[in-house]
């Protein structure tokens, strides 16, 4: 979504999901090759998300999206409702249970081809805000992190109670993934994972240009 945001919303150096090895998969209920789901439908999280980005990034042919809830992707692929899905958080350490396939690891084959983390989500804030509220409430969000770094089982019963997945081993492998270094700053790897996903998107006309910073901090 920030990639049609731009000119109203900067991006927080700190609260983002970037990382290795974490990015979403596409499943399906039998063996398949991505050029098998070529103008095929394919369910995914969000028209808007860096999951379906990734999908059309991958190539043409990818456009019969049907946009649902995260969490019932599995399900309506397991039914046979849909050939395919773009499965994200949780799903991606369950749907061997539920006897599906991964045709593609698309956080893998973006690291291969730009050689960079993959930007999953971030924090925006209103450009408006200006400046030097923009950089307390990033100062303020990087606390908060290192809080929970140094304190996880504070945070432990509220993530039990809203989790998909109630396992103690899916919820640690979860955050382990996908809350780490990245959360607390960006930094120069993260600006670069960005800002190449964004210059992609752009190339293939898939978000509007725009020249603005990304973030909204000063020195930023």
């Amino acid at each position: 979504a920030f990639g049609h945001l731009r000119q109203d919303y900067a991006l927080l150096h700190s609260g983002g999901a970037l990382g290795r090895g974490c990015g979403p998969l596409v499943i399906a209920s039998s063996p398949l090759g991505m050029d098998q789901l070529r103008n095929r439908k394919i369910a995914i999280p969000g028209e808007l998300t860096t999951a379906n980005l990734l999908l059309q990034l991958y190539g043409e042919g990818f456009g019969q999206v049907v946009p649902m809830p995260f969490d019932r992707i599995l399900s309506t692929v397991a039914r046979g409702e849909l050939p395919a899905g773009v499965i994200i958080h949780e799903s991606r350490f369950t749907y061997q249970q539920q006897g599906l396939h991964q045709v593609l690891d698309l956080g893998q084959w973006w690291e291969e081809t730009t050689g960079k983390p993959i930007p999953l989500g971030g924090i925006l804030v209103k450009r408006s805000l200006g400046p030097h509220l923009i950089a307390e409430i990033d100062a303020a969000l990087r606390r908060s992190i290192e809080f929970a770094f140094a304190h996880p089982e504070i945070s432990r019963p509220y993530i039990k109670a809203h989790a998909q997945e109630l396992s103690d081993g899916v919820i640690d492998s979860h955050i382990g993934l996908y809350v780490n270094d990245f959360s607390l700053d960006l930094g120069r790897e993260g600006l670069e994972a960005v800002t190449t996903l964004l210059a992609r998107a752009e190339q293939r006309k898939l978000i509007p240009p725009c020249d603005l910073p990304l973030f909204g901090a000063p020195g930023s």
